[in-house]
């Protein structure tokens, strides 16, 4: 009976639960963006408290970043497009490394806006509950990461990597089956993709969706001319 539940569960949480939190994430940032322009905002709290803040923030968003784009390209990239140029252990390697360096910061940076939100009076005041926790689920999240590190290193041949893809590829590319390969991952791999889901369905009740309106236009943008009074 425990293995029926343990399966139906597996089943539950990562064949059906992506796809929930991807339907509100898309919808939920749509309807927000039409009916709440207001909130579309990322709230800064620099003006209140600057102490440590360039700090904290620059390695919280330099690492979340990294750590978004490294999880977006090695998840989703088929084995066989890389397969010819770097073989499964040395890209997880590669992983490791780049993603204990981006997680390290991410887990710093955030820990100390945390820490700032939590027991600064202005910053806490001016805080709604959901900002400390979107924060404190993003750290949680960013130290399960480092957490995962320790456990790849003790099988580095890469097979549980591509565990991992094919389930993440199975999700978005409507594969089916997906919760067929996560049956024997080990629970700290499950609790970390678990969270990373849950933060994808909050999304669009925080102030994360601020990342849709990243200013990309101003790497291409035309330089403007400034010049003194005569």
């Amino acid at each position: 009976m425990y293995d029926a539940f343990a399966h139906y569960l597996t089943h539950l949480i990562y064949g059906y639960y992506p796809y929930l939190a991807g339907t509100v994430f898309l919808i939920g940032s749509l309807v927000r963006y039409d009916h709440g322009q207001y909130t579309w905002k990322t709230g800064s709290s620099q003006m209140l408290s600057t102490k440590h803040m360039r700090w904290a923030s620059n390695l919280f968003h330099i690492g979340i970043i990294t750590i978004f784009f490294g999880h977006l390209v090695g998840m989703l990239t088929p084995h066989w497009v890389y397969e010819p140029f770097i073989a499964a252990a040395n890209k997880q390697l590669l992983a490791i490394v780049v993603g204990g360096i981006a997680g390290a910061m991410c887990l710093v940076g955030g820990a100390m806006l945390l820490y700032r939100r939590l027991f600064n009076l202005r910053v806490r005041q001016s805080s709604s509950l959901m900002d400390t926790l979107i924060l404190a689920i993003l750290v949680t999240q960013a130290g399960l990461g480092m957490i995962t590190i320790l456990f790849s290193l003790g099988h580095m041949d890469g097979e549980m990597m591509l565990t991992l893809s094919s389930w993440a590829q199975a999700i978005v590319f409507f594969g089916g089956g997906a919760a067929d390969y996560m049956q024997e991952v080990p629970w700290i791999y499950r609790l970390h993709i678990f969270l990373g889901l849950t933060i994808i369905l909050l999304f669009p009740f925080t102030r994360l969706v601020h990342v849709w309106s990243a200013p990309l236009g101003y790497l291409t943008r035309r330089y403007q001319l400034v010049r003194r009074r005569g």
